[in-house]
């Protein structure tokens, strides 16, 4: 039955395999489960809610995937539309976490639209490869810094705006060990090299904690008064319905809020999902990639199930590639994964006191270089390109948003463009934009 329902045959793999793959895809993952909520949670946002929320979503997300488009490819809330969530939507523009769980849901339906009736390739045609790349690098760059920044790394100065913070402090000290160990983990091409970076830093961490090296506001990780939880806490779920009301107020500011995430959710998706299903072996001879379009609705769904649960944008992601390696081919590695995302549920206490913000630096900070990498397929002999990654990465990290980078990177674009005289090759989606961002950056809207 298994072999008909997945195609274990066709797709040359088996259970076995499967089911390794699947282990393999959900530890090189779970990092999630630490980061994201402490990365929501400052929206205000229940940490113990988040994590439930965090796991749940990528269950069901994963299981989605295995049973609707075959794929071994897992799903977990975004690296990149966490950070557009809490420190753009949230903090930036000052809206409540309901409402920004709300433009989740709008955004992952909108998505969802536009994958049904065939709009993706349009839109994929209509925005520069350049600013994708440059948008993706800068997001990168951003996590970086929010990493450096949480662990105390870097730290405000009224003197030069940011300085490097005391090396000497436990949690820095703990925080820089944990991003030496798991980029070492990582160049030596360790499976879950993430999640095993993480797990050694916090055992050192509650080391650290036990010697009394941490004070009493120390992010140091500690051992958890219970491992084991059956109590869960489902504060932030179904937040989204009271959230419409407050999004709806600023229509100017729900497009650039539902444009963000979409641009990023689309733009990370393609990129995500496409060169898996290569991997997989999935594309045809003709150029086209057989699934695709179910593996697109099923990552939209994913988000959609993401805002009622009460998280940020749930994607694909990469690190399916270390179950596909292993020999993962059909949605049995996703229905693994997704399995042990919601059995891990009741490991919050667990989690939570582990994977203290000195600990999740290391994660910020290798994902940001993983992202930054795509900056080497840049055109960098057009001053035009240049320009505009320039402008969308230094202003992304200055500025503190995602969505003022985007902005800045598109007006940049359009004017270098159309000063050296092409601003007729120029896409009317582009131009359109950049009359929004224009409106945006000038009004405040």
């Amino acid at each position: 039955m298994l072999n008909k329902l997945f195609k274990l045959e066709e797709n040359n793999t088996d259970f076995k395999t499967e089911i390794l793959a699947g282990i393999t895809t959900f530890l090189a993952m779970s990092y999630i489960l630490g980061v994201n909520p402490g990365m929501l949670s400052a929206t205000g946002m229940s940490l113990s809610g988040v994590f439930i929320a965090t796991a749940i979503a990528s269950g069901i997300a994963c299981i989605i995937m295995g049973l609707l488009s075959n794929y071994p490819v897992g799903l977990a809330p975004g690296m990149g539309l966490n950070a557009l969530f809490t420190y753009t939507i949230v903090l930036g523009m000052g809206l409540s976490w309901q409402a920004a769980l709300a433009a989740v849901l709008l955004s992952s339906i909108l998505f969802l639209i536009i994958t049904i009736v065939g709009l993706r390739e349009a839109i994929l045609n209509a925005i520069p490869k350049d600013l994708k790349l440059a948008i993706g690098a800068g997001i990168g760059f951003f996590l970086a810094f929010l990493g450096l920044a949480n662990a105390g790394i870097v730290v405000s100065d009224p003197a030069t705006i940011v300085s490097l913070g005391s090396v000497s402090a436990a949690p820095v000290l703990l925080a820089l060990i944990g991003i030496a160990i798991t980029l070492i983990l990582y160049v030596r091409k360790v499976p879950a090299a993430v999640f095993i970076g993480l797990l050694v830093t916090a055992i050192i961490g509650v080391i650290m904690t036990l010697a009394g090296l941490g004070g009493p506001e120390s992010t140091l990780p500690s051992l958890p008064a219970q491992w084991v939880s059956f109590n869960l806490d489902l504060s932030v779920v179904g937040g989204f319905m009271s959230g419409f009301g407050e999004l709806f107020k600023n229509i100017p500011t729900l497009i650039i809020i539902l444009f963000s995430l979409l641009f990023v959710t689309f733009f990370d998706t393609t990129g995500t999902l496409i060169p898996l299903a290569k991997e997989c072996g999935f594309e045809n001879e003709d150029g086209t990639t057989e699934g695709i379009n179910r593996a697109f609705i099923s990552d939209a769904l994913g988000g959609i199930v993401g805002a009622i649960m009460g998280s940020s944008t749930v994607t694909a992601y990469v690190e399916s590639a270390t179950g596909i390696g292993l020999g993962g081919r059909t949605g049995i590695t996703a229905i693994v994964t997704g399995i042990l995302f919601l059995l891990s549920v009741f490991l919050a206490p667990t989690v939570l006191a582990l994977f203290t913000s000195s600990v999740t630096t290391a994660a910020l900070v290798t994902v940001g270089i993983l992202m930054f990498v795509q900056i080497k397929d840049i055109e960098w002999d057009n001053l035009a390109i240049v320009a505009a990654v320039f402008m969308t990465i230094i202003m992304m990290v200055l500025s503190y948003s995602i969505s003022l980078g985007i902005a800045f990177g598109f007006i940049t674009y359009t004017i270098v463009a159309a000063a050296t005289g092409k601003a007729k090759e120029l896409n009317p989606l582009v131009w359109v934009l950049f009359i929004v961002f224009i409106l945006y950056l000038v009004f405040g809207l």
